[in-house]
């Protein structure tokens, strides 16, 4: 079946987390089965993950961070909406709770966001190629705006909208990962409406959330990438991006953001994600299929309109990119 033309970028988050994640991904990068990483400037081997992104030459971002470890700015010595009593962020979920229950000023969300991104030229000499979240906290009601703001200002356009078509029928996923792909796509969508107006740019399509960890196979991502591409005229030039995990596991005390590795990066899930990713029967079916894959500087993206309801955004974000 004729297909869209495809440009894959393939982001590897939570670089500098630990040595033996970044040993992981970078390997992948060598590999050719990443082509861009998400650094994490407040993660306990941030200065070494930036020492190996300018010997291997690869396409660094940054994986904005309010959720996990010690803040990089302000909110590090004294009292913050952002942190608890021991000085920490709030956890995924916690900042989740905080940010609904309006507890969380924006005000020390800007400076912080700020503060990564000065620490992150200060590591690479140069801005991100892209900003994402850590936790996909970047498109929280409020914070999504304060976001788009800071990245505005600072002149980056990338950034990545994390909806995944499809993600509810996938039924090998546990009911809390369910559960947490539908708050995120009810927020995603809604966070368009401020990217487009500080003119943010994302790839058409992304895929990630059904393949993460022990749940990732070949079948499994080009699965997903199907689902995305439904309904698009063949030859239409798309852009795309997965997200991934790849890694050899965090050895505690070693790695994490402050409060040493959590359970995500420890387990076997980051190593399987490696071995998939680098096998050739992935990169092989890839190729067949036309794929390209791709860094984010070649892309040309597009930004979609904004909806006036969550399908309506989504319809629109779901439409091909003129060639």
């Amino acid at each position: 079946m004729a297909r869209p033309r495809v440009r894959l970028v393939v982001t590897a988050d939570d670089f500098g987390y630990c040595p033996r994640r970044d040993e992981g991904i970078v390997e992948a990068f060598l590999a050719g089965a990443v082509t861009s990483v998400s650094l994490l400037v407040n993660g306990s081997a941030a200065g070494s993950a930036a020492e190996l992104a300018r010997r291997h030459r690869i396409p660094t971002g940054l994986h904005a961070n309010l959720s996990e470890g010690r803040p990089v700015g302000p909110a590090r010595h004294g009292a913050s909406s952002l942190t608890g009593s021991e000085g920490f962020f709030l956890g995924k979920m916690g900042f989740r709770r905080a940010v609904a229950a309006g507890e969380v000023i924006l005000s020390q969300v800007r400076e912080e966001l700020e503060a990564q991104l000065s620490r992150f030229r200060e590591l690479l000499g140069r801005d991100p190629t892209h900003v994402d979240g850590h936790q996909h906290v970047h498109v929280l009601p409020g914070v999504c705006r304060v976001f788009a703001e800071a990245l505005q200002a600072c002149g980056v356009r990338y950034t990545r909208l994390p909806l995944e078509r499809g993600v509810d029928g996938c039924a090998w996923l546990e009911a809390p990962a369910r559960d947490f792909a539908g708050a995120l796509e009810q927020d995603a969508s809604a966070a368009i409406g401020p990217f487009v107006h500080h003119g943010l740019r994302w790839t058409d399509v992304f895929v990630g959330l059904s393949t993460c960890g022990r749940h990732m196979s070949a079948h499994r991502v080009l699965e997903a990438l199907t689902r995305a591409l439904e309904g698009m005229p063949a030859g239409q030039a798309v852009t795309a991006e997965l997200m991934v995990h790849p890694g050899y596991p965090s050895v505690p005390p070693v790695g994490g953001c402050g409060e040493g590795p959590d359970a995500f990066s420890c387990s076997s899930d980051r190593l399987h994600e490696l071995r998939v990713l680098t096998a050739p029967a992935l990169q092989a079916q890839l190729a067949r299929d036309g794929v390209q894959l791709c860094t984010v500087g070649d892309l040309d993206c597009k930004r979609p309109g904004v909806g006036s309801t969550s399908k309506a955004t989504r319809d629109t974000f779901l439409e091909p990119s003129p060639p």
